[in-house]
């Protein structure tokens, strides 16, 4: 059998990036931010070789722009080679079309997939986060049913920026509130109780709050936020409602205003069902 239409007709090699080229119009623009957090946590495992055309003896970089500049910036020299994979048939027309459409097929990787091969990794925030979830009888997976956490990025951004005990307290309210209701273990409902939590500290109380807030279903918590504001914000605001009660002259309110610290407002991660 002959398997020539199944392997691609390259050749590997050692290029200095200060030889590669990827200047070509169908390039998207190189993002400086994005180079510097990925030179920051650089892993050399994590590096691919670089996709390159070799053209009338310039060697032009179709996949992999930015990949060289993470080099360049952690080596701190354009003279460092990078692995490349070499084509010499292309012309521009069919490495423009090879850039537009590679990721056509490519399976992004969902957010459970990604925390159990952390796990597998032992990596200890994912570690961690795994023995909070198990000591309420939780687990991961990409369904929304009993038992099952589908916003673990969400849950795993709380426990990154904020600290395992924020992630802990916040956990306990949910469970607490609403006794595993599978919709209360959202993304939205993560991030509410979160900026509660993180907006009000000690003053916030487990009791009052899991009474109080508890009194409503996620359907009806769900209708009130979303008549209030987008997103967890909308949520959050009808918590601390609740929270407060009807009687205006009670002690221990939670001043609404709170919510919207700066660094409290930057909580929100993207949404996942």
């Amino acid at each position: 059998m002959d398997f020539r239409d199944f392997v691609p007709n390259v050749c590997f090699e050692q290029i200095p990036i200060k030889n590669l080229v990827s200047n070509q119009d169908y390039q998207r623009s190189l993002s400086p931010a994005h180079v510097a957090k990925a030179a920051a946590e650089f892993d050399i495992y994590q590096i691919n070789p670089v996709k390159v055309s070799r053209r009338g003896g310039v060697n032009y970089v179709f996949n992999g722009q930015h990949t060289i500049e993470i080099v360049a910036a952690v080596s701190g020299s354009r003279d460092t080679p990078v692995w490349c994979m070499i084509y010499d048939d292309l012309s521009y027309e069919h490495e423009a079309d090879i850039f537009a459409n590679q990721m056509r097929f490519v399976k992004k990787l969902q957010p459970f997939e990604i925390f159990n091969a952390n796990i597998e990794a032992e990596n200890h925030t994912q570690m961690m986060v795994h023995s909070l979830l198990r000591s309420y009888q939780l687990t991961v997976g990409p369904k929304r049913r009993p038992g099952v956490i589908c916003a673990i990025s969400t849950v795993e951004a709380i426990c990154q920026k904020y600290g395992y005990p924020v992630l802990e307290r916040v956990l306990r309210l949910i469970v607490g509130t609403w006794e595993g209701d599978i919709n209360s273990f959202t993304a939205n409902i993560f991030n509410a109780v979160a900026k509660l939590v993180v907006a009000y500290g000690d003053a916030l109380s487990e009791e009052l709050f899991i009474n109080r807030v508890g009194n409503l279903s996620i359907k009806q918590l769900t209708r009130m936020a979303k008549d209030r504001r987008p997103g967890s914000m909308g949520y959050a605001e009808t918590m601390v409602i609740e929270y407060n009660g009807k009687k205006k002259n009670q002690t221990g309110r939670l001043l609404i205003g709170a919510l919207y610290a700066r660094e409290n407002a930057r909580l929100d991660h993207p949404e996942e069902t």
